[in-house]
């Protein structure tokens, strides 16, 4: 018992320390995912632990290492859930109506068309988002065209292909392709019927993972860029996908301070939305950023729909700038922007590298 406490002990501690170092490695950046995992099984290593003590002292070391990741790994978390407060912001006159997001990446290899499809059709969503979407997936959303006449197409077959659709009026739409040709971002200027305008900005970034990317820099470089791109714009903004990456994640909220957009989920919810088919081992993978004169009434996950991915939905309105809501911006630092550049510049120079 005693050797199996100290390896169990040893890996959760190891785990959670991985994430502290700053290489781009995802042997490094996808330890932040598990946090919340690891956190429900360093409770029993801990109480495990005080039960095994005894007369050995060195235990208490490793006891007290692993009651301050607990320690640590909770404070991150709680904010993420129902128990943050959050101000309650009361609707004005001037307010937009309620506008509805569906985003979800689809899986490429997801045959099961009419599941999402009937999601749209029973939801309405104003705006939906589709990501691993190709050719197929293209041809089966057809049936959706006659509600939602306005549409982005970026049909790829290499799993990061991209489909917008919406029925509120599109005044401006370009497909960004910031660090790699074959990697895009959708950047649409939208205005509901009741004349409010904002920025839609749909992302998904390629992971670091042993099966995909080595490193983190070719995401990290995309959000970045996104963030750079948004940071100064006087109209609202939402930005959502799928950005492989946990919002406590360090290039996450490096995303959030370089946007200056607030995080929709703090107060709401972990709302894991992968891997669909594993439940102990989901995460928040699908994330949504708004500027403070946008106002999450609700944020929610829908049942599957066949992917590896949960559907992702949100309700907001925009309204006047709130003092409260901005209170939730986080601001750069000096000498923060020179690393996100530097960042930017290393998720292109990993693309090209790729290439070679």
């Amino acid at each position: 018992m005693l050797i199996f406490y100290v390896i169990f002990s040893s890996i959760l501690i190891l785990l959670s320390l991985l994430p502290f170092i700053q290489s781009q490695h995802w042997i490094f950046r996808v330890a932040e995912f598990v946090k919340l995992q690891l956190l429900v099984f360093q409770v029993p290593a801990l109480a495990m632990g005080f039960y095994l003590v005894g007369e050995d002292s060195w235990i208490w070391w490793l006891q007290a290492v692993q009651l301050a990741l607990i320690v640590y790994h909770a404070y991150i978390l709680i904010r993420y859930t129902k128990f943050w407060r959050r101000e309650k912001y009361e609707k004005g006159q001037d307010a937009s109506d309620s506008i509805k997001v569906i985003s979800c990446n689809v899986l490429q290899f997801n045959t099961a068309y009419d599941r999402f499809i009937d999601l749209i059709q029973k939801e309405q969503p104003n705006i939906f988002l589709t990501m691993e979407s190709d050719a197929a997936w293209e041809k089966a959303l057809r049936v959706l065209e006659n509600y939602y006449p306005n549409f982005e197409k970026v049909t790829l077959d290499n799993t990061y292909g991209m489909h917008f659709y919406t029925n509120l009026k599109i005044n401006k739409c370009q497909v960004h392709y910031f660090v790699a040709d074959d990697i895009p971002s959708i950047e649409a200027e939208l205005e509901t019927a009741d004349g409010h305008r904002f920025i839609f900005f749909a992302v998904h970034p390629p992971p670091p993972s042993p099966t995909e990317e080595e490193n983190s820099k070719e995401r990290d470089g995309d959000l970045l860029s996104v963030a750079k791109r948004v940071r100064d714009y006087k109209m609202p903004v939402v930005v959502t996908g799928d950005f492989n990456n946990v919002a406590w994640a360090k290039s996450s909220l490096l995303f959030k301070k370089t946007s200056k957009l607030i995080d929709a989920r703090i107060g709401r919810g972990i709302l894991s939305t992968f891997h669909a088919n594993y439940w102990f081992f989901r995460v928040p993978l699908d994330l949504l950023f708004h500027s403070p004169t946008v106002f999450i009434d609700k944020l929610f996950i829908y049942p599957s729909v066949g992917s590896d991915h949960f559907p992702m939905g949100c309700t907001f309105f925009i309204d006047r700038y709130s003092e409260e809501q901005a209170e939730d911006i986080e601001h750069l630092e000096a000498g923060d922007m020179a690393h996100v550049n530097e960042m930017i510049a290393d998720g292109k120079e990993e693309e090209s590298d790729n290439r070679c």
